[in-house]
């Protein structure tokens, strides 16, 4: 990064910090915008120059986490069975996430406790990660030369990869507090579901 994104990046972090501690301080129907902004000395304008609402920034931890999932899938081989290729990308996210700074991990775990606290939010959470499972089914579908808006398999391959990254961040309970277990569950989920499809299941035809 350049010395101006860097800076942008910088406020936008503040602010994203600034709005958690304030949700979970206080709740987040009534924390509004200013109270955001002014507590790390921006204007509201400023505020929406990072971020559409006050639900924007409780979902940015899905936009990064679609960008850098995409971004990882698009760099496997396109011959490359889909979901082998879906849960290499997924491993290449978690390597991202294990790499996370001490104020990242922070970051991540005030994310959580919001939104086991607020099941509406959670619920946003929850639709805001369909959409990016519609995507990734379109870049399934263009692998195998199948349409996306007729072909049930790039869907289907789509969702039992997602499903086994929320059954290794979710169970078994006790829930964790350290990002690295969790992390660690997870790939012991990803592992668990590659033993459980004989090979060319997710292959059309």
């Amino acid at each position: 990064m350049g010395l101006r994104e860097r800076k942008k990046e910088k406020t936008r972090l503040a602010i994203l910090d600034a709005a958690l501690d304030l949700f979970l301080e206080q709740g987040y129907e009534t924390t509004t915008v200013e109270q955001i902004a002014g507590s790390v000395e921006v204007s509201a304008r400023t505020f929406f120059r990072y971020f559409t609402s006050k639900e924007h920034v409780v979902l940015w931890f899905h936009d990064n986490s679609e960008e850098l999932l995409t971004e990882a899938l698009e760099e496997c081989p396109d011959d490359e069975p889909p979901y082998t290729a879906l849960l290499r990308a997924l491993r290449t996210m978690m390597q991202v996430f294990r790499e996370a700074t001490p104020e990242e991990n922070e970051r991540f775990l005030k994310m959580q406790q919001l939104l086991e606290s607020n099941p509406a939010l959670a619920g946003r959470s929850v639709a805001r990660g369909v959409e990016t499972e519609r995507r990734l089914a379109v870049e399934i579908a263009r692998r195998q030369g199948l349409d996306a808006e007729t072909d049930q398999l790039p869907h289907l391959v789509v969702a039992y990869a997602m499903a086994t990254i929320r059954v290794g961040f979710e169970c078994p309970r006790p829930k964790v507090t350290n990002t690295q277990e969790m992390l660690g569950r997870v790939e012991a989920c990803l592992a668990l579901s590659e033993r459980s499809f004989l090979p060319g299941w997710d292959l059309a035809g």
